[in-house]
């Protein structure tokens, strides 16, 4: 292993056997047979659970419904202070990774090196015991990552003041809620300097401000130069955070580059988001015998439809329609919301050609063009919607037809400037800024 990596990880596989249905016999003399046969068949299954010699590397067994390839021949490495994501969906193979990674399950097959100390936050109070208090757990995880006891008093105070449960320090962690068990637990993994810091999905557990505080911690981890290896379903969390990222599909290494092409492949693969949706057969497609919707979709101004968009780009949402019926008023129009369900902003069709007018039955294109700088970082999804001037009349309304992901990869010229940390809100328009100076 090389001095300069802090993790290597060589054609790793992890494999389980699940649970099968047992065959019931339905007769006493094969109730027999089974019981004295029963305990040479348990040992048997014991056995089965951690010797796998029976699995071929190959797809021939596939078809064997009592094993699951959790992780299948993943290679990586690591170098020492880098900040990498992990995402996948679910099943994906990520948390088995990290598990790994911790030595919490050994690998099937393969080898993992790691130089350092780990922390790792993959669960809700993973490592805390239940009857101890809080002060109590703060110091047993210390001890646990290796830590004496003048390294913990060191970062003590720092770690409480983060956590918020001080008046609750010296009660035992079995009645702590689950968000004050995260809260504890992430501000140890943080303050109590680990070389590798490993963070699961875990922080969605706290609250919106608790989450912010350690989307700024675990920033400022990677600036001091440690590595971090971030587990998350938040794609702006991770093009923030992560100069780079990998993708897990079905236990397999799909990808290992720039977070934001990477995230693309993610969105763009399906295995995330679509940006386009079609209806090719009219009979299918949302809407009436009025209007039926045919495609809707996310453009850029040279015509493509990528899944994430550069936050300096203008964008368009666009929808394509057909009139069945003639001497019709349309409003067509999209709601735009986040990946909380916050509405972000709706617009409607403001081209004075066709504002009040009726209707030619024909295919329509209508697109409103987002301009650069104005959405915020994170998932958008768009939801379009055709209205009658009756306001109670509606043609069809698809939730959610097509989505797409804002990105802000660089610094200086958007609306972030050098700032590196996070700018909250829905929207960040890139506003005119004046500063005048007086000497004194």
């Amino acid at each position: 292993m090389k001095k300069n990596l802090a993790i290597k990880v060589d054609n790793i596989s992890k494999i389980y056997r699940i649970g099968t249905r047992e065959q019931a016999n339905e007769n006493f003399i094969g109730a027999m047979f089974e019981f004295v046969r029963s305990p040479l068949e348990n040992f048997r299954k014991y056995r089965s659970l951690y010797d796998f010699s029976d699995v071929e590397e190959s797809d021939g067994n596939k078809d064997d419904l009592s094993v699951i390839w959790a992780l299948r021949d993943v290679s990586f490495e690591i170098p020492q202070g880098e900040v990498v994501g992990v995402i996948g969906t679910n099943g994906a193979g990520k948390s088995t990774l990290l598990k790994i990674l911790s030595r919490i399950t050994p690998p099937t097959r393969g080898e993992v090196g790691i130089r350092g100390r780990v922390s790792s936050l993959l669960e809700v109070g993973t490592g805390f015991h239940q009857e101890l208090t809080g002060r109590d757990n703060v110091y047993l995880n210390g001890t646990i990552l290796g830590m004496r006891k003048r390294e913990v008093d060191r970062k003590f105070d720092e770690i409480v003041e983060f956590s918020g449960v001080d008046k609750f320090l010296d009660t035992p962690v079995k009645r702590y809620s689950s968000g004050m068990r995260v809260r504890l637990a992430f501000a140890v993994a943080a303050h109590l300097e680990p070389e590798i810091l490993i963070i699961d999905e875990v922080l969605a557990v706290g609250d919106a401000t608790f989450q912010q505080k350690c989307m700024n911690k675990m920033h400022d981890v990677g600036q001091q130069g440690r590595t971090v290896l971030f587990v998350s379903h938040n794609m702006a969390a991770v093009t923030r955070l992560c100069p780079r990222a990998m993708l897990l599909d079905q236990g397999g290494l799909v990808e290992d580059g720039p977070s934001d092409k990477v995230v693309e492949h993610y969105l763009k693969t399906g295995l995330g988001t679509t940006s386009v949706r079609s209806w090719p057969d009219l009979t299918d497609a949302p809407g009436d015998d009025v209007v039926r919707l045919r495609r809707v979709s996310v453009a850029t101004e040279d015509g493509e439809s990528p899944e994430s968009i550069d936050i300096r780009h203008s964008v368009g949402l666009r929808m394509e329609y057909r009139v069945l019926k003639a001497g019709k008023v349309l409003f067509p129009y999209f709601i735009v919301t986040n990946d909380q369900g916050v509405v972000v902003f709706s617009t409607i069709d403001q081209d004075p050609e066709w504002q009040g007018r009726q209707r030619t039955p024909g295919d329509y294109v209508s697109t409103a063009w987002i301009p650069e700088n104005l959405l915020s970082e994170g998932i958008l999804y768009v939801n379009p919607v055709m209205r009658a001037p009756e306001r109670r009349i509606r043609h069809f309304n698809e939730k959610d037809a097509v989505a797409f992901n804002i990105v802000d990869p660089a610094e200086g010229d958007s609306a972030r400037g050098h700032w590196t940390g996070r700018l909250s809100g829905v929207v960040r328009p890139m506003l005119r800024w004046e500063t005048e100076f007086t000497p004194v």
